[in-house]
């Protein structure tokens, strides 16, 4: 059985996120146009006006003690009414498919009460697998579902209420 950790991040955790987020850019350039510098890294611009908005709550996620991925919530997103949004969520490729998402998003849900979206870029087909499935299963179907363009990419994104659990 997997100990799964949800952890707020602190200050001193955040330069871990934004290493973090070479890998989530080398995932997504799966499916957008991004490119590596001559120094061989994605190009990340500085998260720090992102990490000083009220609203953004990164959390580090460990399993069994060993730091496995970040999710952030956050109040962007096209729906001023939403209270919360996932705004990165990355886990490293080995812990993939071993419920690791599913109990964060759970987590997240029974944390933060309230009006949520959630969106997803079309062309990312495991997460729109992975969305679908999810949102369903913890809202038991109360969700809506809306089409949505993000920096000009097709996205689909998800409304729904979340009740403390």
């Amino acid at each position: 059985m997997l100990s799964i950790e949800l952890h707020a991040a602190h200050q001193e955790d955040l330069q871990s996120i934004e290493n973090l987020m070479q890998f989530y850019m080398h995932d997504f350039s799966e499916w957008l146009p991004l490119k590596l510098s001559d120094h061989g890294f994605f190009s990340v611009q500085s998260m720090q006006n992102y990490w000083r908005k009220p609203a953004t709550q990164p959390f580090l996620i460990k399993v069994d003690g060993e730091l496995a991925g970040f999710v952030t919530v956050d109040g962007d997103g096209p729906f001023t009414d939403a209270h919360y949004n996932i705004g990165y969520f990355f886990i490293s490729r080995r812990f993939r498919g071993r419920g690791i998402a599913r109990f964060v998003v759970s987590a997240l849900l029974s944390k933060f009460p309230g009006q949520w979206q959630i969106f997803h870029i079309d062309a990312n087909q495991p997460a729109r697998g992975f969305w679908e499935k999810i949102i369903s299963e913890l809202t038991q179907g109360a969700f809506s579902c809306h089409p949505v363009t993000v920096d000009g990419y097709p996205c689909t994104l998800y409304r729904f209420e979340s009740v403390a659990g």
